[in-house]
C-alpha cells in the first residue's frame, strides 16, 4: 500500500499564513464549510488547528494563537498580529517593481514568469498609498549603453562585433559572438555567447566592452553548444591555474575587484586575496605596474621569480 505524499514544510505554513485571517472573518463557521472553503480535508483542518494553538508571536500563553473546534464550529482569536493578509510596505513595494523591471529590461530570466509577476505586483501597488507607477530610468553609462545593443542583439538574434579589453594581457581584441544570454553573476553583468576567434562559450564582462556593434548576421551558435553553470560564479578554475597569493594595500584593493580572485581576508588595512592564474606574464605585468601596491606571498618559487624581476627592472632605472 502506497503512503499519500508528504507535505512540504514550506507548503504547509503558507496555508496557515493564509488560514488565519480567513477563519477570523468567519468565526463560528462549520468544520465541513471551511474545510471546503480551505480546500482540505476536515482532517487536515483539525490537525492545523491544533498546530495554530502552539503558533503566535511569542512563547507566552497570551502570546500565542487561540484555536477551538468544539461543538463542531471553529473560532480563532489572539491572532490580531496576522488577521490580515500580508501587505507592502512602500519601500518594499517600490524596490520589487524595480527590482523586476530591471531583470525584465536586462533580458535575463524567463521573460513571460516577470512580466507575470510585475504585472500583479503593480495592480495589487495601486492600493498602497505613497506608490506611483515606478519608472526604471535607463542606464546612459558607456557600460548601460552596452547592455542597451546587446539586449537588441539577443532580442534580434544577431551576431554582435565586440572591441573587448583583456585584462591578463591588458589589450584590445577584436571578436565577433553570437549571443547566448545576459547574466548577473558576483555583482557583475556577463555576456555569454559563441566566440567566432576562440571557437568556444566564453563570457565577458560588460563593463570591459569597449565598443559593440550589431551585426546583420544571425546569432547561430553551433549545434550542441550549451550555457555554463554559473551557479559556481563566473570565473572557473582551469588544471593549469596556480594559486597565487597576495598581499595588497589600500590603493591595490581594486585588484580584487577587477580581476578573479576566489579567496579574500582583511589583515588590517591590506587586502589578502588568493588570485589563480596560469599566465606568469601577466602576474609579472601586474605586480611590477603596482610597484609597493602589491606583495607575493606564495608560492615561494614565484615570489622569488617576481622579486628578481623586479630587482633588474629597478637595476635599468640606474644604468
Amino acid at each position: 500500500m502506497s503512503r499519500p505524499p508528504v507535505e512540504s514544510a514550506t507548503h504547509r505554513v503558507q496555508r496557515l499564513l493564509t488560514m488565519v485571517p480567513w477563519l477570523a472573518s468567519r468565526q463560528g463557521i462549520e468544520i465541513e464549510r471551511a474545510a471546503a472553503g480551505l480546500g482540505i480535508t476536515e482532517k487536515q483542518l483539525m490537525a492545523d488547528l491544533d498546530l495554530l494553538f502552539m503558533c503566535g508571536y511569542g512563547p507566552m500563553p497570551d502570546e500565542l494563537i487561540e484555536a477551538s473546534y468544539e461543538g463542531g464550529r471553529v473560532f480563532v482569536s489572539n491572532a490580531e498580529t496576522i488577521d490580515r493578509p500580508l501587505r507592502l510596505t512602500v519601500d518594499e513595494a517600490i524596490s520589487l517593481i524595480v527590482g523586476l523591471r530591471s531583470l525584465s529590461a536586462s533580458g535575463a530570466g524567463e521573460s513571460s514568469a516577470v512580466e507575470r509577476a510585475l504585472t500583479k505586483l503593480e495592480e495589487a501597488a495601486g492600493t498602497i498609498p505613497g506608490v506611483e507607477r515606478v519608472v526604471v530610468v535607463e542606464d546612459d553609462t558607456e557600460t548601460g549603453q552596452s547592455m542597451g545593443v546587446l539586449r537588441e542583439a539577443l532580442g534580434a538574434a544577431r551576431r554582435v562585433h565586440l572591441s573587448y579589453h583583456v585584462p591578463s594581457r591588458d589589450e584590445r581584441t577584436e571578436r565577433d559572438v553570437d549571443p547566448m544570454r545576459l547574466a548577473h553573476v558576483d555583482g557583475h553583468w556577463y555576456l555569454e555567447g559563441w566566440c567566432h576567434r576562440a571557437q568556444d562559450v566564453r563570457l565577458f564582462r560588460v563593463d570591459r566592452i569597449e565598443a559593440v556593434d550589431v551585426l546583420d548576421a544571425p546569432a547561430e551558435p553551433p549545434a550542441g553548444v550549451t550555457r555554463r553553470d554559473l551557479s559556481a560564479g563566473a570565473y572557473q578554475r582551469g588544471a593549469a591555474d596556480t594559486p597565487v597569493r597576495l598581499r595588497l594595500s589600500p590603493g591595490a584593493h581594486w585588484v580584487a575587484e577587477y580581476y578573479p580572485v576566489t579567496e579574500r581576508t582583511a589583515d588590517g588595512e591590506d587586502l589578502l586575496v588568493t588570485m589563480p592564474t596560469s599566465n606568469e606574464g601577466f602576474l609579472r605585468r601586474l605586480v611590477l605596474r603596482l610597484g609597493g601596491g602589491v606583495e607575493v606571498l606564495e608560492p615561494e618559487v614565484l615570489r622569488q621569480s617576481l622579486a628578481d624581476s623586479a630587482g633588474s627592472a629597478l637595476a635599468a632605472y640606474r644604468i
